[in-house]
């Protein structure tokens, strides 16, 4: 007989049937024994008169074959009548409950017992949705004809300068692992215009916060012939509006699951310039950071909860960061040469995206790394594109980590993230 998985049983009833999976929890009443299966999308439950089945540990692996009945007081109004029941593999108790609808975890021991705790639905629910924003942040770009690329991890200079990058013995030689795929992607715009990469990138900061890992995943976009920054803005909006959509429209039942609250996309979202936002988080929260050419955690949440009081958004823009805390290849306001043409977006009071315009003349770029004191010759090959003629190009990266964090409610990153990295964690 063919195997009938969660998701389909609706299109069986009445059918004679196998299902597999593992056995999430077991209660018996007067020698009938009721299991609730688990498999890779969700769950049933099983009723069974053959009392052996109730001495099976919790996780232990199992095929079951029986007919599938409607049940009014059953989960999903279905069960599985079984007639035979088959374990495949037995297993050790975890520590935690697995059965009910929370964990009752403390986030040590939700990490350290990650390899099985990540099975129970809530924990797959976050990963599922993950899943599906990297989907549709796909689909939408593809519908823009833009071409998905793989970039090199293993990288010759540090993207971004400075310290945070981990060092690695490349066959001899100091190499970096990628602190982000910038300079790829921007040597790729020369031969597809618009590209696009999921992938892993690192950073070895120094933070053990809520907000930060050293390794995470990110979803770089780059376009050609952009007028300004504006037009990568309008680019993510359309690209996050897409994600959004696919998961109130596909990911219901994990939504409900985590207990999310989607976010409503405004037709325009709220913008401010680092100046004004500068000023008004110091007169919200006031901060003595006035001076800083960033804004502080602090900072953001305040901007965060202004722009939801005030224009009922829960993203906003903030466009012209200070040159000096940009990357070298930040185009500068035309006017404003200290300011770049470049943002952030702040999600429910978090930075979520970074982004901008790049300079794309080979002079400008001689004359960026010149004045910011940096040897041209490990950028050699990267500058070689913008020798060869590059076109005015911009582009941006989510976090999704950051974005699952977000959309869900967690209060710490490492929720977010299946086998997260970070200051003192290395396995599982």
């Amino acid at each position: 007989m063919k195997r009938v998985r969660t998701r389909e049983i609706h299109a069986h009833l009445g059918e004679h049937l196998v299902m597999c999976g593992w056995i999430h929890a077991i209660r018996s009443f007067g020698g009938v024994t009721f299991v609730v299966l688990r498999d890779g999308w969700g769950t049933v439950q099983v009723v069974s008169e053959d009392e052996s089945i109730a001495t099976v540990p919790l996780e232990s692996v199992v095929r079951i074959e029986g007919t599938l009945v409607r049940a009014a007081k059953a989960p999903d109004g279905v069960e599985l009548k079984a007639s035979l029941v088959t374990v495949v593999s037995i297993a050790q108790p975890p520590a935690i409950m697995m059965g009910k609808r929370t964990l009752s975890a403390g986030l040590p021991t939700l990490l350290d017992q990650a390899v099985v705790l990540n099975r129970h639905p809530a924990r797959r629910a976050l990963m599922r949705l993950a899943a599906g924003a990297m989907s549709s942040f796909r689909a939408s770009l593809d519908e823009q004809h833009f071409t998905e690329i793989q970039t090199p991890k293993f990288v010759e200079s540090a993207t971004e300068g400075g310290a945070n990058v981990f060092t690695v013995d490349y066959f001899g030689r100091p190499a970096y692992l990628a602190q982000s795929p910038q300079f790829y992607k921007q040597i790729m715009v020369g031969m597809f215009e618009r590209v696009y990469e999921v992938g892993t990138v690192f950073r070895a900061e120094p933070h053990d916060t809520v907000r930060h890992l050293s390794e995470y995943v990110s979803l770089d976009v780059e376009m050609a012939f952009i007028e300004s920054h504006e037009t990568v803005m309008s680019m993510l909006q359309h690209v996050l509006s897409a994600m959004i959509h696919r998961l109130t429209q596909q990911h219901a039942s994990e939504l409900d699951l985590v207990g999310a609250t989607i976010p409503a996309m405004p037709g325009e979202i709220p913008r401010l310039h680092f100046t004004e936002a500068k000023g008004l988080a110091w007169s919200l929260t006031g901060s003595d950071e006035r001076d800083e050419p960033d804004l502080s955690p602090a900072e953001e949440r305040s901007l965060g909860a202004w722009a939801l009081k005030t224009h009922g958004s829960e993203f906003l823009f903030v466009t012209g960061y200070p040159m000096v805390k940009r990357p070298f290849y930040t185009h500068p306001e035309p006017t404003r040469p200290r300011y770049s043409n470049s943002f952030d977006l702040l999600f429910r009071g978090l930075e979520l995206v970074t982004g901008g315009q790049r300079l794309h003349r080979y002079a400008d770029y001689i004359d960026a790394l010149t004045r910011a004191g940096v040897a041209i010759g490990p950028f050699a090959s990267y500058l070689d594109a913008f020798r060869h003629g590059m076109p005015p190009h911009g582009g941006f990266a989510i976090g999704l980590e950051r974005f699952i964090m977000q959309v869900t409610g967690q209060t710490n990153i490492r929720l977010a993230t299946t086998f997260p990295r970070d200051l003192g964690r290395l396995a599982p």
